[in-house]
């Protein structure tokens, strides 16, 4: 604001008018007042080329309503400015305060690990390496020679991991992960991986600032400065250290309207539309916060790095207006947390067909995020260290001893080879027949269902594996004893049936008129 003023009032050419027959001395027309003003804006960092007339002129308007400029008759005080060829001057006294300087201070550079680089040894400089677990029989080996005993052994090299290695072990690790928390089975019916990009999820371990917010390596990508100044100000209200703050009623508002405008026109959510599935399946896990705030934190892992760091900020700005006792009400009828999650929950969440569910389903969402908003978007710390553990794993040497394995912590790797047909057949016969055979067996020994369902299953049985089943019953009599037949009991003759046989009906004449 008081830049903006300061540079307004020292790039304005102020000259000699004319008005009715009569001279006014340091003046400007109105539309000359719009093409300065227009001018500086587009060429200020902090707004830039995109700022339009329409809003200059809106600002103007701001100008004459708090005394920044007046009219050559010294009128003050409404918003009536238009883009003609009225005039208007400065106020003798400026509009301006004094505000203290914010104190200069060194950005720190976060380094992104550069997998490429060539490294002289096993050690890691952006990844911790932990000590593994030592049993007796690992210490003896490794301690043999002092008494004398050096058993066989020899080093194993591992393959060089290239970027591209590392970032789908961070894709197959973190989804693994991600299914497991969520409970399914498959992802498939809610995730589809191929929208799922391996870089992005690598970005938004690694480039992150001191806060914890995601760094850009495409500055175009960033959100226009003047939108970034307007969300410090309203979550910082009212001690903005970097920001100079006019005094006008209904300034916040103003502000507010203009950041939900924004985020109001962006042509996709924040949690896009592909990921619509996986995050609204969070939902189901509410009544588990710590699971929920799990699931959350590594589908955010999944955003482009763009979304996330726009999702960090407007959370957090929207978690401390909520919570900001000495911000003005930026509504008259609704409450400032329940007015947060609806003007900001459909650019945050929704699908890209229609559904009436979606604005419920969106709001119960945010609502979750604004309390948990510090831990659901930081870099879940379990899933990092087991992932950076695993790629250490996979660069460092071994050492292989003769009849053990090469590394206890994991399985040793299994290796094939190659049999004759007739082996291949015998072990795909033997291989799948035996559990199908303990199935069928389970089936006839099962004393808890109907005699009706176990014929009905037995018959599928027999239809599906019909070589199993012949092994079990060879003959129809081996089948038979496992349903033995009742004798069933005729019922007694009744003795009026054998006294008056059946008699047939025969119709009769009908007795009416």
């Amino acid at each position: 604001w008081n830049e903006i003023i300061e540079l307004f009032r020292a790039g304005m050419p102020l000259r000699k008018h004319r008005c009715r027959f009569k001279s006014y001395e340091r003046c400007f027309k109105a539309s000359e007042a719009v093409d300065c003003l227009h001018e500086l804006l587009g060429s200020n960092q902090n707004f830039g080329p995109e700022v339009t007339r329409d809003q200059t002129v809106k600002l103007l308007k701001k100008f004459l309503k708090n005394h920044v400029i007046e009219d050559i008759k010294g009128r003050w005080g409404k918003e009536d400015f238009a883009d003609d060829g009225h005039l208007y001057r400065f106020p003798p006294s400026s509009p301006l305060k004094s505000y203290p300087k914010k104190p200069s201070c060194g950005k720190e550079v976060i380094k992104f690990p550069d997998w490429n680089e060539t490294k002289a040894g096993p050690s890691q400089e952006h990844i911790p390496v932990k000590s593994a677990a030592m049993n007796s029989e690992m210490w003896y080996k490794r301690h043999s020679i002092a008494i004398g005993e050096v058993p066989a052994c020899k080093l194993v090299f591992r393959r060089e991991l290239t970027q591209t290695n590392i970032e789908e072990i961070w894709k197959s690790m973190t989804l693994s992960r991600l299914q497991k928390v969520l409970g399914l089975d498959s992802l498939d019916e809610v995730l589809d991986t191929k929208f799922v990009n391996s870089k992005h999820i690598v970005k938004n371990v690694y480039n992150v600032n001191k806060q914890g917010i995601v760094t850009l390596e495409d500055k175009s990508k960033e959100l226009p400065h003047w939108i970034l100044s307007a969300m410090k100000c309203l979550a910082n209200w009212p001690s903005c250290s970097d920001l100079k703050q006019p005094t006008y009623s209904g300034f916040e508002r103003d502000v507010f309207k203009t950041i939900v405008d924004y985020f109001g026109q962006m042509k996709e959510p924040l949690l896009t539309f592909h990921f619509f599935d996986i995050f609204v399946s969070v939902l189901g896990l509410l009544q588990k916060p710590s699971k929920a705030v799990e699931a959350l934190q590594i589908s955010c892992l999944l955003l482009p790095p763009e979304n996330r760091k726009r999702l960090q900020l407007l959370v957090r700005m929207m978690a401390r207006i909520s919570l900001n006792q000495d911000l003005p009400p930026l509504s008259e009828s609704v409450r400032t947390r329940t007015l947060m999650v609806q003007v900001f929950s459909r650019c945050i969440l929704c699908s890209k067909d229609e559904i009436d569910l979606d604005e419920l389903l969106a709001a119960k969402l945010v609502s979750f995020l604004m309390d948990n908003y510090q831990e659901i978007l930081s870099v879940p710390s379990a899933l990092k260290s087991s992932i950076e553990d695993h790629v250490v794993h996979l660069q460092r040497v071994q050492i292989k001893y003769a009849g053990a394995d090469s590394d206890a912590a994991l399985p040793p790797p299994s290796f094939c080879h190659r049999i004759t047909t007739g082996e291949f057949e015998y072990q795909r016969a033997t291989g799948s027949q035996e559990p199908l055979a303990a199935l069928l067996e389970e089936i006839v020994m099962n004393k808890e269902i109907s005699v009706k369902d176990k014929k009905k299953k037995l018959k599928q049985f027999q239809k599906s594996y019909p070589e199993v089943y012949r092994v079990r019953f060879p003959s129809p009599e081996t089948e038979a004893m496992l349903f033995p037949e009742k004798t069933k009991q005729k019922p007694p003759i009744l003795m009026w049936a054998l006294k008056k046989p059946f008699q047939p009906f025969h119709r009769t004449r009908s007795f009416r008129m």
